[in-house]
């Protein structure tokens, strides 16, 4: 798919725009565009050949042509006209932040920056400082953002940035009376599977108190800078946070701002605009009066302000979740509470820590209705995968314990291997006599497309299989997984009645958010499972499947894991098609 390389020139295209200063509605629309050709589920080059490209939202005769043009070019022929009149080292300067396009072109034009590196030196020298209308306090701004890029690891996975901050919080609530309200912002707050900053705001009269328990916390390793209401830490483990204290007041408008993501308030903003009225992070104010606050307190004051419905953080990436509030039809999501037990979970048998028994015990705990044991086949030596018999042993044992749980109901399973040559890990007979089949792929993840695809085919089409687990493949930070036909995958699903998991194993979140829109806009019905290998993940890891189908736009109507038991059964039991 050449979504993201078409997306990337039209991003490029509104950069160079809005460099040279050009109509900011036309920059709108066209990162716009971008945005949802990234987003889209099917190829956009598909879409082109079909002559369908317009039939994406926001999407005209002007830049609809630009698509082809650059599908059949490999350029823009608008990008190349504007080009010599754009410093290169612009593009790049605009992409720091605290660096807009005013900026990015003095520095460039005036001071011959290049580089990151020219940039620290004209820093250092004071030429930045010295330049009209910037000044020490701008370029002592630009010196922390510099080292905040300088230490910034690559993006953490979300189960590794959300705990951190969420131990930060505890930590500074405990150490600081002064801290009125607190929450992570940022992609942390959109529940993003990878996350680049670590960004938290706190509502207190108090900064100077918050950023002196900030930088004390037990946890702070290295402080990076510290300010009157903004900080930044490193912490023991080697994550960089970074902390903005605002006025209780403004505590709405300032998380709305910095919860992003950038195209979602760019939208709100030419929303505002429209209606006479500028937003930031300090409120909504009439354009022409600084000091007449209409909304800030908190976030739903802020939206209704500028005559939008408050929109969950999930949603909010720019890909059209405002013109469907404005028009009354965003779903309502899917929530944690709404889940009533786990289908993916693994013990000691294969490649778990913990027993049968513990794994039960956990799901009980946890108050769920029904919980599944699905070990893997045999096909997946390395972790120990079970025979036939050794599966049917395992389910002996499952059902022994259902009578200490009367009110959950046990449910024996497999997760079978599918092979290359698209065969089944265990035969039908045995499929047949579990309670649920989750088949995915673990081997030859390096063949094309066209293979991994008829493998997932022939396990949908299979009439004893009922979920596709972890259906790419792909580990964050990791592998990206493999290609498959996923238009081909959903449309099978759709037909067959067979369910597509969203992962919440930390480093899978696979379904991801872009292709659990899809499979939602086709009627696939989805499964939140944990993948749990342990008997506390059961408990903790669920709430990242939520955040990832939450992304995607699930309802609870559209996961069957919401449903209660009789009805999962009904489901179970059904024909495929």
């Amino acid at each position: 798919m050449k979504n993201r390389e078409v997306a990337s020139a039209l991003n490029e295209l509104a950069d160079t725009m809005e460099l040279l200063g050009e109509d900011r509605y036309r920059v709108a629309n066209y990162r716009d565009a971008a945005t949802r050709v990234e987003h889209h589920h099917e190829p956009i080059e598909v879409m082109a050949d079909e002559g369908r490209v317009e039939q994406l939202h926001g999407i005209g005769k002007s830049i609809g042509a630009k698509i082809v043009e650059y599908l059949n070019t490999g350029k823009l022929a608008a990008i190349e006209e504007r080009r010599p009149r754009v410093p290169e080292a612009a593009l790049r300067l605009m992409k720091i932040p605290g660096i807009g396009p005013k900026r990015a072109m003095q520095f460039a034009q005036e001071l011959n920056v290049q580089t990151v590196a020219d940039l620290q030196s004209a820093l250092d020298s004071g030429q930045i400082a010295a330049l009209p209308r910037l000044g020490e306090k701008v370029a002592a701004a630009l010196r922390q953002e510099l080292q905040r890029l300088e230490t910034r690891s690559q993006r953490l996975p979300l189960a590794i940035a959300l705990p951190a901050a969420e131990e930060v919080i505890r930590q500074l609530r405990q150490a600081c009376p002064a801290v009125k309200s607190i929450l992570p912002a940022g992609s942390i707050r959109r529940w993003k599977d990878t996350i680049g900053d670590i960004d938290i705001l706190v509502a207190s009269t108090q900064p100077e108190e918050v950023m002196r328990a900030f930088g004390s916390l037990s946890l702070v390793k290295q402080v990076l800078g510290a300010g009157d209401t903004r900080s930044s830490i490193v912490t023991v483990s080697d994550v960089q946070i970074d902390l903005r204290v605002v006025a209780p007041e403004s505590f709405g408008a300032a998380m709305q701002y910095f919860t992003g993501s950038k195209e979602h308030n760019v939208k709100l903003r030419a929303i505002a605009i429209r209606k006479g009225l500028k937003l930031n992070e300090y409120g909504v104010f009439p354009a022409d009066d600084d000091q007449k606050n209409l909304a800030s307190r908190s976030e739903e004051e802020v939206y209704a302000a500028i005559g939008v419905p408050w929109i969950p953080p999930e949603l909010r990436e720019g890909a059209g979740e405002v013109e469907l509030a404005r028009a009354g039809k965003l779903p309502r999501l899917v929530e944690l509470y709404d889940v009533k037990g786990d289908l993916h979970t693994h013990t000691r048998l294969t490649d778990g820590s913990s027993t049968v028994a513990e794994m039960v015990h956990a799901g009980s705990e946890r108050g769920y209705a029904y919980l599944a044991i699905t070990d893997h086949s045999q096909a997946l030596g390395i972790t120990g995968g079970l025979t036939e018999d050794e599966l049917r042993a395992e389910h002996e044992q499952l059902r022994a314990l259902q009578a200490s749980y009367p009110d959950m109901r046990l449910l024996c399973g497999v997760e079978v291997d599918i092979h290359i040559d698209e065969r089944l890990d265990c035969s039908d007979a045995f499929l047949e006599s579990c309670d649920i089949v989750v088949a995915s792929i673990h081997s030859a993840m390096q063949k094309p497309s066209a293979v991994q695809t008829g493998r997932l085919l022939a396990a949908i089409n299979n009439p004893h299989v009922d979920v596709i687990a972890h259906p790419t493949g792909r580990l964050l930070g990791k592998r990206p997984g493999y290609e498959i036909d996923l238009v081909a995958v959903l449309d099978a699903l759709a037909r067959t009645g067979t369910a597509i998991e969203v992962s919440g194993q930390p480093e899978r979140l696979d379904l991801d958010a872009d292709a659990v829109r899809a499979a939602v806009e086709r009627g696939v019905m989805l499964v939140l499972d944990t993948d749990a290998h342990a008997h506390d993940q059961i408990a903790g890891l669920m709430r990242y499947a939520v955040g990832t189908a939450r992304r995607g736009g699930a309802t609870a109507e559209s996961v069957l894991n919401t449903r209660d038991y009789d009805a999962l059964r009904r489901w179970l039991e059904r024909p495929k098609s």
